[in-house]
């Protein structure tokens, strides 16, 4: 057997298959189409990386004032 099957192979801790690649997040998100002011979107691009949960962040903090979430 080569070093490429072995590398091929799946792999099981006891009889259950590990999985491999990123581990499934316990809450997911769903992508949505969002249509900003230009001026606003730069700024939040600005800020650096993780912009886009930021603004997941600042909303939910604006809807927790608002008694929605």
């Amino acid at each position: 057997m080569t070093a490429a099957f072995f590398k091929a192979a799946d792999l099981y801790e006891g009889a259950q298959l590990k999985t491999r690649g990123r581990p499934k997040a316990v809450t997911t998100k769903e992508p949505v189409k969002l249509r900003l002011d230009a001026d606003v979107l730069a700024a939040l691009r600005a800020s650096g990386e993780g912009w886009q949960t930021r603004i997941n962040d600042t909303l939910r903090a604006a809807l927790s004032l608002a008694g929605r979430v």
